[in-house]
């Protein structure tokens, strides 16, 4: 896989699927194009080497995913400002189940966050997210654990059960608890579909 035609046909079939992964950790889409369109360029400038891997789209997916995490770094001084600023409106495509699974993602913290989505968006297996991140498959283990169970926290609305619902109601379990995620954004650069972000706890 090192000709012209061949990279061409991994932008197209990986690029969405990719951005949608970035943007879920950032949660800035026209950010997380960017980076994903830099880590593509970075694979075409390698290609002759790159193109010859077994799974070419594994490399560019760490390349962005490293940007990712510099940027998000970087953006540290910004997030704080955002936060004191008033937050932009929805976009209105967004229907609310998506809304509410992406707010609640901002306040899960990073690398729990990077699990989930790489688990659930990009269906990659512990083995696969270890080898990603660097982490150890416990340490994997833990994150999706810990980050199922804020969530289900955070998904869940108290006020919208009775009292006798919630005695009957069996305890959520956040390891079988199902999760749902957008998995494509539009084309490069949609401009118009800029998020706010949020600080992550440590």
């Amino acid at each position: 896989m090192r000709t012209e035609a061949e990279f061409t046909d991994l932008y197209e079939k990986h690029f969405s699927e990719l951005a949608a992964q970035v943007c879920a950790y950032l949660g800035d889409a026209t950010e997380a194009q960017d980076l994903v369109q830099e880590a593509f360029l970075r694979a075409w400038q390698r290609w002759d080497k790159v193109g010859g891997y077994e799974e070419p789209v594994a490399w560019v997916r760490r390349v962005a995913w490293n940007l990712a995490t510099s940027r998000h770094r970087r953006n540290q001084v910004a997030r704080k400002f955002l936060q004191k600023s008033s937050a932009p409106e929805l976009a209105p495509a967004a229907s609310p189940d998506h809304v509410a699974l992406v707010a609640a993602l901002k306040q899960v913290p990073a690398k729990r966050r990077q699990a989930l989505v790489m688990h659930y968006m990009a269906d990659m297996t512990v083995a696969a997210i270890a080898a990603a991140t660097g982490a150890k498959e416990g340490t994997v283990k833990s994150w999706l654990h810990r980050g199922r169970k804020e969530l289900a926290a955070l998904l869940t609305d108290p006020a919208a059960e009775t009292p006798a619902k919630a005695a009957k109601a069996p305890e959520a379990d956040p390891d079988t608890m199902p999760i749902r995620i957008k998995r494509a954004l539009p084309g490069p650069r949609s401009a118009n579909r800029r998020a706010s972000v949020k600080e992550d706890r440590s």
